[in-house]
């Protein structure tokens, strides 16, 4: 089962309270490992985050002009089924294994 979690901002070094100067990604999107999320602007640098895991955008928590900071959440991300069924146990591994002789062919 999909499971949905929070995708955080990393942190960034000496960069707190910086500002989304754009978002680069909407709800149902379909996301691969470092699919860029957002663009952070400080007085500095401008930078992208990149999503840590592949799946779909549930629901954004951030627009242009709010100030993030390491540990803050960037949007809710649905795992894609795969990613969860490498975390969850094969059922086929336990399943029992039927004998099965071959009948020679007349």
């Amino acid at each position: 089962m999909p499971v949905v979690k929070p995708v955080v901002v990393p942190d960034l070094g000496d960069f707190a309270d910086v500002e989304v100067i754009e978002v680069l990604v909407a709800p149902g999107d379909q996301l691969a490992p470092e699919t860029p999320l957002v663009t952070l602007e400080s007085d500095k640098a401008t930078m992208d985050i990149p999503c840590p895991d592949s799946g779909e955008v549930v629901e954004l928590k951030v627009s242009v002009g709010d100030r993030l900071s390491a540990g803050d959440t960037i949007l809710m991300l649905r795992e894609a089924a795969d990613a969860t069924a490498a975390s969850e146990p094969a059922l086929a591994a336990d399943a029992p294994r039927a004998d099965i002789t071959a009948a020679p062919v007349a």
